[in-house]
């Protein structure tokens, strides 16, 4: 291995090395399609080797396995005759308790009501019967502007897409056709292990838009769920994305979606340390362009745990969450509704099962592989290991989400639903607090939607990407605004000084003249 390594390692003759037989030398690509160059070493460009797999045009989508699909197929039809009961005692993670005035719902949203009483005070209303719940400032002031202008958010006619369940499981079965074509990278870690990056490069649309000052294109970094699964909403956001003028990159944990599992080590659910050294490697190769960032799901735990720790060195201009989950431990214990914790548990046990002999000196995978909820699947995977176990409380206390927000310092809108059916109403599940208080933390709340659904009729997007792009874009229009109001109080200031200067300057020279010919006169007059 070449000394100073961050790509795949590759033997000296130059050939792919054995983790990843399917890659072949890296390319150039995206130095084509974009004009970015390869990361070089500060001292010498052979110490840096790429690898890519071969671009695939079907949306990166996992082959799923035949119990997988038998799975999914059980949960649709199990939610279509029971999806009126899933509001029952025994989906406490959709809230023990209903919300007030929840019998009265669809009269309040007839009568233009908001989606939950809790947030009804400090929040602005939006079109669409959506609301914004900040903190008062000029950003959030920006931000309600354009909000307001979204035709995204405009309400349209209600059709079968608006009941939770449908929108939650289609954005999690039905795949994007046709799907976007990748280019993929391969980052070693500091501890040689393996995570992968997904360059959208097509399709190619002609006539991008630009999105950032300077006619620099944006990097838009997306972090999928915690569960490693690709969905259609992801997908749909890069392209969306790549047509604005962006540049999508799609971020991969350890052992997620085809990205070799080379160490026997997991990415903990709030553990930002892999996420710095891809950040680090975007920037590196992008280091005049914009970085956003967005998340969706359970993934956004990792996106604030990196934003939290970085704070104001974090590179990122702005952020956005999909139907985050911010009280992770508290969902944990609680469990999900069964249809989609057991779902959820599947798809872990199915991407996990290919290296359960590689994780056997670590993991207890009997007891992982045994586990019934997610709880017990995270607690067999982090806490109870071989060499360092931890206990339930020290695992969190290390990879809650909001153990360091205050120390956040990017703009942060958080898109969530009244309906979301896998982390609840947002009377249990948001905390009011944090967008009361922070003014970097916006929350959209809308009444409709589930998790991480917020579909429309096709062949529209679904209206959280427009949204997220509208308020990206207002970011970097707000910000270009206050540098140039900087500079302007800046070159106001300096030339103010310099003209104070400049006259006590020239009053000081006028005395000291004077003062000089006094003293000196009788040179003058001895001189005559």
């Amino acid at each position: 291995m070449h000394p100073g390594l961050r790509g795949v390692p590759c033997r000296s003759d130059g050939h792919p090395c054995r983790r990843a037989p399917e890659c072949v030398l890296f390319s150039d690509r995206l130095s084509e399609a974009w004009g970015c160059s390869l990361w070089e070493s500060p001292s010498r460009a052979e110490d840096f080797l790429y690898v890519e797999p071969r671009a695939r045009r079907d949306g990166g989508q996992e082959s799923a396995g035949p119990a997988l699909m038998q799975a999914l197929a059980l949960i649709l039809a199990v939610l279509a005759l029971l999806g009126p009961r899933l509001r029952g005692p025994w989906g406490r993670a959709v809230g023990e308790r209903t919300l007030p005035g929840a019998q009265d719902r669809d009269d309040e949203e007839a009568d233009g009501g908001g989606p939950a009483d809790q947030f009804s005070d400090g929040s602005e209303p939006l079109p669409g019967g959506c609301s914004l719940v900040c903190k008062p400032s000029a950003l959030a002031q920006c931000l309600l502007r354009a909000l307001r202008r979204s035709a995204a958010l405009e309400p349209g006619p209600r059709s079968w897409l608006s009941g939770p369940h449908v929108q939650t499981l289609c954005h999690f079965v039905l795949p994007v056709v046709p799907g976007p074509e990748m280019a993929r990278e391969y980052l070693q870690l500091a501890d040689d292990g393996l995570v992968a990056l997904d360059w959208v490069v097509g399709p190619c649309v002609r006539g991008r838009r630009i999105t950032s000052a300077g006619g620099l294109p944006a990097v838009l970094l997306v972090i999928p769920n915690a569960w490693g699964r690709l969905t259609r909403n992801v997908l749909g956001l890069c392209l969306l994305a790549l047509e604005r003028g962006y540049y999508p990159v799609i971020f991969h944990r350890r052992g997620h979606h085809g990205c070799p599992l080379v160490s026997p080590r997991l990415q903990p659910f709030g553990d930002p340390s892999d996420l710095k050294e891809a950040v680090t490697y975007i920037r590196f190769r992008h280091p005049a362009a914009p970085l956003f960032a967005v998340s969706e799901g359970s993934g956004s735990a990792l996106l604030l745990s990196y934003l939290g720790e970085c704070g104001s060195s974090s590179y990122v201009t702005g952020a956005a969450c999909i139907s985050p989950v911010l009280r992770c431990r508290e969902w944990f214990e609680t469990g999900l509704p069964w249809p989609y914790e057991r779902g959820f548990l599947l798809h872990q046990k199915i991407t996990l099962s290919r290296y359960a002999t590689a994780l056997e000196d670590t993991v207890d995978t009997s007891r992982l592989f045994r586990s019934r909820s997610l709880r017990e699947f995270e607690e067999a995977l982090f806490c109870h290991t071989k060499s360092f176990p931890i206990s339930w409380d020290t695992y969190w206390d290390r990879n809650d989400p909001l153990r360091d927000v205050d120390e956040a310092a990017v703009p942060v809108l958080c898109i969530c639903s009244a309906d979301d059916p896998v982390c609840g109403p947002p009377d249990h599940t948001l905390t009011t607090e944090l967008f009361h208080s922070n003014p970097y933390f916006f929350l959209l709340l809308s009444r409709h939607g589930g998790h991480c659904g917020f579909l429309r009729q096709e062949p529209l997007p679904a209206w959280s990407h427009e949204v997220i792009l509208e308020s990206f874009r207002a970011l970097t229009e707000f910000f270009r605004m206050e540098e140039r109001m900087k500079g302007l109080s800046r070159h106001r200031a300096s030339f103010l000084g310099s003209r104070r200067r400049g006259g006590a300057l020239q009053r000081r020279e006028v005395s000291s003249s004077s003062n000089l010919e006094e003293i000196f006169s009788w040179k003058r007059s001895y001189t005559r």
